[in-house]
């Protein structure tokens, strides 16, 4: 089937236009978000104040919220284009780092993972798994941390051999867990296949993933030159 210029224009338009209203929708929610704290903070009983951390918690939930949100603006752009039959604008992709929850390779490197928040949480453990599925380490984290370095150890404090890895973030009350929630690290993408309607994207390591396991795109970061440095 042919696409048209005049097909992929209007599917643009319409990408726009819901990536606005999206806009205007988190703007408008952030203020309702901060009357509610300030609201909150003015009746509070002065005898029994309202924890700081509780505070942080929900602000760090609502960040968590709007950096979601303007990343599935991005996707959304990136999905209608590739759905207009632009696959060969996909190619700039190859190169870049993607945000998801597939296995990724560690090679004895610092590890940046994306963790969540779960109210009600006291306690935050990360929980790594190596490319069998089987739990390899844990770490304890803050339980208002969005992000946090792995520390590639394992239960009895070796370091972890080099390879792919895939990590959750175990939410827990009072000795008791509230839930698994997936956490996220970054990798770079190596290839892009067509498969039928679909693209799917080959990560570092061998890992496979679509644009529904993908949160966020980014530049990767420019590695300094050991020849520039003084």
């Amino acid at each position: 089937m042919e696409v048209t210029s005049s097909q992929t224009t209007q599917t643009a338009a319409r990408t726009a236009a819901a990536n606005a209203q999206s806009s205007a929708v988190l703007s408008s929610d952030f203020e309702t978000f901060l009357q509610m704290l300030t609201t909150q903070a003015r009746y509070q009983d002065p005898l029994e104040p309202i924890d700081s951390s509780e505070y942080a918690a929900q602000l760090a939930q609502f960040s968590m919220v709007e950096q979601q949100v303007l990343s599935n603006d991005l996707l959304t752009a990136l999905s209608a284009q590739m759905g207009a039959g632009s696959f060969g604008q996909v190619a700039s992709w190859i190169g870049m780092e993607v945000r998801t929850s597939a296995a990724v390779p560690f090679d004895g490197s610092p590890l940046t993972v994306t963790t969540g928040t779960m109210a009600g949480a006291d306690e935050a453990v990360l929980i790594a798994y190596n490319a069998d599925g089987k739990e390899v380490g844990r770490q304890q984290i803050g339980i208002t941390d969005t992000a946090v370095t792995w520390n590639a150890r394992a239960d009895d404090g070796s370091i972890l051999p080099d390879g792919l890895y895939t990590f959750r973030v175990d939410h827990r009350a009072a000795g008791e867990s509230l839930g698994l929630s997936s956490a996220e690290t970054y990798s770079k993408i190596t290839e892009a296949r067509r498969d039928g309607t679909n693209t799917i994207f080959v990560l570092e390591g061998g890992a496979f993933v679509t644009n529904d396991d993908i949160s966020a795109l980014r530049q990767p970061a420019v590695e300094p030159n050991p020849d520039q440095q003084a």
